[in-house]
This record gives C-alpha cells, structure tokens and sequence, in this order.
C-alpha cells in the first residue's frame, strides 16, 4: 500500500515513510519525582504555609496535559520531601537510580522534580556524578501546586520541552524555574518567594523558554557529566563534610568541635574574599593539622574566592573554592574527599569544575 494513501495518524502509528522521509516518533522523556513545592499543597486557599510533597508524580502529569504533545511521558516517585530534608542517601540513591534510567536505550532525556531550597545543591552534585549526555533538567516551583497562579505546571512543561531539545544535550543538569535555563553549577536560590528566585551569578544563565520554545545561549566551560571523574559505583555513604558562617567574633569552639567529630572537611563561608577571625583562621589552620580538609569561600554569593588572597592558602594547607558558593563547595569536596585528601589535588578539582 502507498504510504502516501493512509491516513496521517495510520501512518504515524505505523512509522512509514511518507514522501522519503521517516516519521520520528516522540522522545521519551522519565520523570524522576522527589516531592518539594512543585508537589505541595496548602491547608487552606489562602494560606501561606502548605506541606511539600504532598502529591505523586502521576498529578503532577496530569496536571499538564499538553506534555503528551512534546514527548513520550513515564514517572517514577523516588522519594516525596521537602527539599530541606534531602541528605546524602537519597542524593546517593537517585544518583544510581538516574545512572540507570540514562542507560536504557528507549530513554532519551530525565526531568527531575525537586523543591527549590536545595535544588542547586542536588543539582550540582548529579552534575558531578552522571556520566551521561543525556539531557537532564530540574523543575521546582515556588508556589504549591494548589496555590492561585501555582507555577508548577509551566515549569513542567517547559522542563520537558528544554529536555528533548536537541540542544540540551552534553550541557549537563540544568535547572528550568521561571522560564529561565540554569546550569546546576551556576544556578542560586537568592529570593525567599519571589518566582525569579534563581540567579546565576558568575557565569550567567544557560537559556531561556517561551511557551516551550527553548533558547541555549552558551555552553558550561567547567568539567561535568561524562567528562568528570566523580561517580557514585561503590559508595554507601559520603564524607562528612559541615559549613561554618564567618560572622563579626567568630570563635573557633565549633570549629574544634567537627575535628572532635571527626569530620573530614570544614568550608568556610566567609567574609569578604573567604576571610573570617583570627581564632576562626587558627582553628581551621589546627584542623588542617590534624588532617581535615578545608575550603574557603564567600558568604557573598558570587565573584572569585582565589588562592592566597586575604589569607595564604599556601602556608595555611587550605583550598580555594574559586566561583562556588559555600554549599556548591560542601558538594564539590565531599565528592573530592572520594578520591583524595590531598590539598593540592583538592585545589585541581576546585580550579576544573
């Protein structure tokens, strides 16, 4: 029979060629739910408080019926918190979960749900530890899926469409919130409910959506996703690793306190160009003694925390962050504390990704 004689949808159900040309079906697109705002719900209309991961991940599709226009949709709920409560297990275990959702062949991109208190840091760290070109884009929301004017839902759609977008692939994990594209590395949360909440700093945004049209600008210079070095194959659990806030009289007893702990890294969010006290600095110069890793960076949010400026780094054993923020830092060393203490190799890593 001449393809050219069957009815479009015939003809698409059964992949025929029309005119020479194949007709491709639709991506297929999983998303990988984790509860946050984006699946939250209020007790009452107007309130302001709700209770985050309150829906599955079959609502939250089923809110959108129009992503059945732009991919083939499947969805899994990986865990239901809100994302303040996100801790090295699950960040272990949807790592391994997206690991394999990635290697099968009829899977060509991931959306991950996620709350946006944390999402940067889960972001950064998937970014870190999947070794996939794979597309993946992160969706969270500000306001709670029963919320006037909830957000959620065009996040959703345009998460998707940025996820078969032929151009998001090889980027890394992106974070899609408000019609802006952000690389995970870059992206912060820098409002407390505003829908423009994430920034990207230092390096800018990676693009933008309108209406599911998606716009890449240009493409993340630091190491990530296939081209790292970090994984989560063999890992039970990450090394202990605590931020401690430089502020006016900072003492050094909560410093000593994580060495007694045993912890194995310290980052300093500090003041300024990642300075802090005299007894600040002496503590954490007695922790690198006693063999705990330590980091400095800024608590300002943005700009360069570089080597040997304001403190040396040099005599004091410790590394510095460069472009990321104190919680990217925490990331970053836990996963570099994997592969070695040593300063200098930290550093390398710090100065690549």
């Amino acid at each position: 029979m001449n393809a050219l004689r069957l009815p479009l949808a015939v003809a698409l159900a059964l992949g025929v060629t029309i005119s020479g040309f194949a007709l491709a079906a639709k991506p297929s697109v999983v998303i990988l739910a984790t509860g946050g705002t984006i699946a939250g719900a209020q007790a009452e209309g107007q309130d302001a408080g709700y209770k985050s991961g309150s829906f599955q991940v079959q609502d939250l599709t089923k809110a959108v019926p129009k992503l059945g226009e732009l991919a083939d949709i499947s969805g899994e709920q990986v865990v239901n918190i809100g994302s303040q409560d996100m801790n090295n297990e699950v960040w272990l275990n949807l790592a391994k979960r997206l690991h394999e959702v990635l290697a099968r062949p009829d899977v060509d991109a991931v959306v991950i749900t996620h709350g946006t208190d944390t999402m940067e840091e889960t972001g950064y760290f998937l970014s870190l530890v999947t070794r996939s070109n794979k597309p993946v884009v992160m969706v969270g929301s500000m306001r709670p899926a029963t919320a006037t004017g909830a957000d959620g839902p065009a996040n959703l759609y345009n998460g998707v469409a940025v996820a078969v977008h032929p151009g998001a692939r090889g980027r890394g994990v992106l974070v899609l919130v408000n019609d802006e594209i952000h690389y995970a590395r870059e992206a912060t949360k820098t409002n407390t409910t505003q829908l423009d909440t994430f920034k990207s700093p230092n390096r800018g945004k990676a693009g933008m959506t309108n209406a599911g049209r998606v716009y890449f600008y240009d493409p993340l210079a630091t190491k990530h996703s296939s081209a790292s070095v970090f994984s989560v194959d063999g890992l039970s659990e990450l090394p202990r690793v605590e931020i401690f806030y430089a502020h006016a009289n900072m003492g050094r007893e909560y410093i000593d306190h994580c060495v007694a702990l045993k912890c194995q890294g310290i980052v300093l969010a500090g003041v300024g160009d990642g300075n802090a006290t005299k007894a600040a600095v002496s503590g954490l110069q007695d922790a690198v003694k006693r063999g705990v890793a330590v980091v400095r960076s800024s608590r300002t949010n943005s700009g360069i925390t570089d080597r040997n400026v304001e403190l040396n780094d040099d005599e004091l054993g410790t590394v510095a962050s460069m472009e990321l923020n104190p919680q990217k830092a925490r990331v970053l060393l836990m996963l570099g504390l994997t592969k070695t203490a040593d300063p200098k190799k930290l550093q390398e890593f710090f100065n690549e990704y």
